[in-house]
């Protein structure tokens, strides 16, 4: 929680004055009392109307001008609270983009979404409650206990019999319900992962009639958490009833010998009153001080989950500004494992990639082909061996740089919510039409574009819903054209692509971008063809390296995946000629 403290700076008035208000209507509400025990004293019992109506008016006074300071401090807490998550949650959010792909994995990203929403929230909620609370509630605790010692000290043991009591009772139920109130938190990283993941697979869930499973998993991790819910309130619940339970004795106590000592003369009926209430407003502190523990616990726990994100550190990179060369990418031995992988994605692969060249790889699945374009632009730092742009390592590579130098185009097609053009700007924000429109001409996207009403102003729904598979792959492609970078990654984005479209898209690649490097990944042979060197892997080793000539010759993977490829084209062929 110390770390998230600096997100207060700009409200150290409200931090201050918000409690000194509160501070006063607990003030005004122990004055109360009192003056009740007066009225009764002086005025009712011996009948003085005017009396009684001048404590009245006081009474209402101190009511008025104690909701005044309470309102005082309710503006003063939100404000700062809200001011305090809105920084907190800014700064998250700027953070978690500073965050490696590593980190990223590491946590999770329905976590990272929890944390950035409901933990700060919870944060929140308890810096608002203890600008409110923390200071009136220990403060009317231990107000009723010396008001009631200067009325008679004898009675007043009773409140040192019956607080330590109730103290004790919230002790032992606060001790119980802490750490299920931490697992309750983590529960809900689970149904946020379900959530996301029900959403996003949301057509694949129909295609496989998967509802009814879907539904009975996300069922099955709410009802784990209503039920660590439901033991938290069991036990909870015993701590209204037990405190009630002493204070009515104490409140039996406090008249069985206030009227003892109202006999003798030592106590007043006025006094005795003042008791009754100070009992009761003791109780009522005390209850409130453990409804603001557990809301301090909870807030607690989640400023940890928060203060986890900010630990983490942000991507290394360095400051070198490569200089172009003529071998514009080189893999010199690399090998990469992801955490908690048991063995490396990759293993001493070694390749170049000159500038207007094309590279392709090719595999099956799993073999490392996307761990090698997640490599390029630094998105993961090799095990051993380098990845050098321009000569330079990727580790000394000022990241920035490099990635304005790359267009990626991921595996799966990503586009938000907006226009076509503001989805083409992303890669270079001042982007003019014309580029976008000659981008978008190289991708085959054009065609489909211009055929909408809005053109370059046509709406995309959130993740291209409202866009076929081939349409967002184009329009991926697209995107990362824009400006002409000096390589292209295109991580098996063409798979969506008919053979035609996809012979017309590596043709106007060749011609619109001779000067780009081209990195292309594929299941296709086809689609390799006419790459200058094509890397051939299998189980995240390179099985071959050559052109497509040279692989058919020497490389029996590659020869096999080309000739079950062109079986299927031909069984194809003779299927729609029968």
């Amino acid at each position: 929680m110390k770390k998230l403290l600096r997100f207060l700076r700009g409200h150290e008035k409200e931090l201050v004055f918000g409690p000194f208000f509160k501070l006063l209507e607990a003030i005004f509400e122990l004055i109360v009392p009192v003056v009740m025990a007066k009225m009764i004293d002086n005025g009712i019992a011996q009948r003085d109307s005017g009396y009684v109506l001048k404590m009245s008016g006081i009474i209402v006074i101190l009511g008025i001008c104690g909701l005044g300071f309470a309102l005082t401090c309710q503006y003063l807490a939100a404000k700062c609270a809200y001011g305090f998550g809105t920084q907190l949650r800014e700064a998250l959010y700027r953070h978690i983009n500073t965050l490696s792909y590593s980190s990223i994995d590491k946590v999770g990203t329905s976590s990272l979404v929890n944390r950035l929403t409901n933990d700060s929230m919870t944060v929140q909620n308890g810096v608002n409650m203890f600008i409110r609370l923390a200071v009136r509630a220990p403060f009317l605790v231990i107000g009723a206990a010396v008001m009631a010692l200067t009325i008679d000290v004898k009675l007043s043991l009773i409140f040192f019999i019956a607080a330590p009591l109730i103290s004790a009772i919230i002790f032992v139920i606060m001790r119980k319900t802490v750490p299920m109130y931490k697992r309750t938190q983590q529960k809900l990283d689970r149904a946020s992962l379900l959530t996301r993941e029900s959403l996003e697979g949301t057509r694949v869930i129909r295609a496989f009639s998967r509802q009814g499973e879907e539904t009975q998993e996300f069922s099955e991790a709410v009802d784990d958490i209503a039920q660590c819910a439901s033991a938290v309130g069991k036990i909870s619940a015993i701590l209204n009833p037990a405190a009630f339970m002493i204070m009515n004795l104490g409140i039996a106590a406090i008249l069985w010998f206030g009227g003892v000592r109202i006999d003798t003369g030592h106590l007043t009926q006025g006094q005795l009153t003042a008791f009754t209430n100070y009992m009761t407003q003791i109780l009522l502190a005390l209850i409130v001080l453990a409804n603001l523990i557990v809301t301090f616990t909870k807030a607690f726990a989640s400023a940890n989950r928060v203060s986890e994100i900010f630990d983490l550190p942000p991507e290394e990179s360095g400051s070198a500004v490569p200089e172009k060369t003529a071998s514009l990418l080189e893999f010199r031995s690399v090998t990469f494992t992801y955490d908690n992988a048991g063995e490396p994605s990759v293993s001493g692969i070694s390749f170049s990639l000159g500038k207007g060249q094309t590279l392709g790889i090719i595999g099956g699945t799993g073999s490392g082909k996307s761990t090698i374009a997640a490599l390029i632009p630094g998105f993961y730092t090799p095990d051993s061996g380098d990845v050098l742009v321009d000569g330079v390592k990727i580790q000394d590579t000022d990241l920035s740089a490099l990635r304005s130098r790359i267009g990626v185009v991921p595996q799966k097609a990503v586009l938000f919510s907006g226009t076509v053009r503001e989805n083409m700007k992303w890669r270079k924000a001042d982007a003019s039409d014309e580029e976008i429109i000659s981008a978008l001409k190289t991708a085959q996207a054009w065609e489909f574009v211009s055929a909408m009403p809005d053109k370059l102003d046509a709406r995309i729904a959130q993740g291209g819903r409202n866009l076929s598979g081939g349409q967002r792959q184009r329009l991926s492609i697209a995107r990362a054209l824009v400006g002409s970078p000096d390589m292209v990654i295109l991580d098996d984005s063409t798979s969506a692509l008919d053979y035609q479209t996809d012979l017309k898209l590596r043709r106007a690649l060749k011609n619109d971008m001779s000067g780009t490097a081209v990195v292309m990944i594929s299941q296709r042979t086809t689609s390799l063809m006419d790459a200058d060197c094509i890397v051939v892997m299998d189980d995240g080793e390179s099985a071959g390296i050559g052109t497509h000539g040279q692989l058919l010759e020497k490389c029996p993977i590659y020869r096999e995946i080309y000739q079950s490829q062109m079986n299927e084209k031909e069984g194809g062929s003779n299927a729609q000629n029968a």
